[in-house]
């Protein structure tokens, strides 16, 4: 036992909350030491260990970095309120759980970037670390520090604290990321700046904020975003896997000792969406759909189920309705795993006429709620945003699912889209009553409804990246308009909180200029944005006050067709042009059919269409 372990596990865990998340050596986990480890990499999530084990992502990045012989990967995760103040009280810098190693001493910290609540625990993360929290003020004795994740494509707000983004999927292109750097490591006379410099030129889906420069326009527009240095690309192209049935997967996840939000298995059976929502920044960024094969996913959730003993299967999709072999997949999952009561489960489920079919596929060991998300409640709203679904096919499915043994069906709205009037706010719950008034009709009692309502926040690299987002005035009347038309004690509602939509809908377009409101805002003591219990806007708006920037200036206005937006240099295949048409296609209410099944759009982001870059 290393000094530093021996030192922590006396006198700092006995005194925090949930110790066994800060202690490591989980089933599966691993720990390399030894001469012939060349790299070292803390891969890090900057939200607690319940959340962080949770992601497959993470688990992906462990298990494909420590099969790597040259490479050491430990997990670091975002302490909470009392281990923190420990940490600081004993002088004791942020560290790994596999060697209690001081994140400092890593050659690479890399940082999953998942919502943009996390950014502030970024900062402190950095902070608990003794790293300098500003990349131009890191010396070559500091740890290169990276970010991967969605938030890698739109990475402005907080380019100042990290030295390279990640763009795009990892599986194939992070071990190519290692064997440069690697070869860089030891050119030990090669300057840091250098070093990133080498790396961002021989991979086009690496993004160094330093070497951008930005300028801008009186009104506080973005005049130009060029590179400064001869070389480097001017559009950074994300990564993207190619054939999912060869990705790397981990068949030995590691299983934590202590309860995290996810107990499970999670497989994802496909990668991509081309349903076309205008309003989905994952189903834009993520095309084209590539899919698992029935024989890979069976090998691969039964070697997972050995290795750990889980007994729940999330098959995982963006939309897991239009995998085409969902039948034959859930016989077989059946087969295998009826006997040894392992339950399969779903994420929402897209309605469509194949709705009616999925009950009976999941009649699986335990029944918890039906998950279906309409997002809006209106045939014409529906056109706006691209959700070719029909209430028949909805009812059809609820019906079927009911009479499957289903108690309880959950329902995801989002409230504030492009052109949503009050008449669309009340059908929401106008469709939560007929939805369970057909308990009565199919079974003689009312279905349980639950509703969650979150705010539209317009996203970058989608349809709806030129709008402006409602004002916060405008979600509470939303939200006061469903709450007094619902009165059914079988009909719960959950708004999200609007307040911290509000400051997502300030990050999740902004700028290079944001980053002070971020750093202000640390400064102020707000860590674990996320949460609603530690989320504190008052904080945030004294923040915008302090370092001068306006909220709506991000928020309210509608961008023109021809503004430089702040993610014009990073690529996920999309072009412009094809966004610009589904805005048109929006605003004139006519549906794009999915390309999955019928014509090319033409989008850019696969080989069909003539605009493709390979990358």
């Amino acid at each position: 036992m290393n000094n530093l372990r021996r030192y922590v596990e006396d006198n700092i865990l006995p005194f925090v909350e949930t110790p066994g998340q800060y202690i490591g050596e989980e089933w599966n986990s691993i720990k390399k030491e030894g001469d012939d480890i060349d790299i070292s990499f803390a891969l890090a999530f900057p939200d607690t260990y319940a959340i962080g084990m949770s992601h497959m992502g993470m688990q992906i990045i462990y298990g494909l970095l420590n099969e790597r012989n040259d490479t050491a990967c430990e997990r670091v995760f975002a302490p909470w309120y009392d281990m923190e103040a420990a940490l600081r009280e004993h002088n004791i810098p942020l560290y790994s759980l596999e060697t209690f190693r001081p994140l400092k001493e890593f050659d690479i910290v890399g940082f999953s970037l998942q919502y943009e609540m996390s950014f502030t625990n970024v900062i402190n993360m950095l902070d608990l670390a003794k790293i300098p929290l500003k990349r131009e003020n890191r010396t070559e004795n500091d740890p290169l520090i990276i970010a991967g994740g969605p938030l890698a494509l739109t990475p402005e707000p907080i380019s100042d604290f990290i030295d390279i983004f990640f763009a795009g999927d990892g599986e194939e292109k992070l071990p190519q990321f290692i064997e440069h750097f690697k070869a860089l490591k030891n050119t030990e006379s090669l300057p840091r700046k250098e070093k990133i410099i080498s790396l961002v030129k021989k991979m086009k889906n690496l993004y160094a904020p330093s070497l951008y420069d930005i300028t801008y326009d009186p009104d506080g527009t973005i005049n130009n975003i060029r590179p400064n240095l001869p070389d480097v690309p001017p559009v950074v192209h994300g990564a993207s896997v190619s054939n999912l049935g060869k990705a790397y997967f981990p068949i030995n996840p590691i299983i934590p000792y202590v309860q995290t939000v996810f107990d499970r298995i999670s497989i994802e059976v496909m990668r991509g969406c081309t349903q076309g929502c205008r309003f989905c920044q994952a189903g834009m960024t993520k095309r084209p759909n590539r899919i698992r094969s029935v024989d890979k996913i069976l090998n691969m959730s039964t070697d997972c189920y050995s290795n750990t003993g889980h007994d729940e299967i999330s098959l995982g999709a963006l939309s897991i309705s239009d995998y085409p072999h969902l039948k034959d997949l859930m016989a077989r999952m059946g087969e295998t795993f009826d006997q040894k009561k392992v339950n399969i489960a779903f994420p929402s489920l897209r309605v469509s006429d194949q709705l009616t079919g999925l009950p009976s596929l999941l009649n699986t060991v335990r029944k918890s709620g039906l998950t279906l998300a309409p997002e809006a409640a209106t045939k014409r709203l529906r056109k706006v945003i691209n959700k070719n679904i029909s209430n028949e096919d909805l009812f059809a499915g609820v019906k079927e699912a009911y009479r499957e043994g289903w108690n309880l069906v959950k329902l995801y709205f989002m409230v504030g889209l492009p052109t949503e009037t009050d008449e669309d706010v009340e059908e929401i719950a106008n469709l939560a009553y007929k939805i369970s008034n057909l308990g009565k009709e199919v079974k003689g009692s009312y279905g349980n409804v639950n509703i969650t309502i979150s705010t539209f926040v317009p996203k970058a690299h989608t349809p709806f990246q030129w709008e402006s987002m409602v004002s916060l005035e405008r979600i509470k009347e939303i939200k006061h308009i469903i709450m007094d038309k619902i009165r059914h004690r079988r009909i719960r509602v959950k708004f999200n909180k609007p307040e911290r939509s509000i400051l997502e809908g300030i990050f999740a377009r902004g700028d290079r200029k944001l980053g002070k409101a971020v750093l202000q805002a640390w400064q102020d003591g707000c860590r674990f944005d996320a949460w609603d219990d530690h989320f504190e806007y008052d904080k945030w708006i004294n923040t915008f006050q302090k370092t001068g920037l306006d909220e709506n200036f991000y928020l309210s206005r509608k961008r023109k067709e021809d503004e430089i937006l702040p993610w014009e240099h990073l690529s996920c295949g999309l072009i412009k042009e094809f966004l610009l048409k589904e805005r048109k296609r929006s605003f004139e209410q006519e549906f794009t059919p999915d390309c999955f099944t019928d014509d090319c759009p033409d989008c850019g982001a696969c080989a069909r269409s003539e605009h493709y870059v390979k990358n």
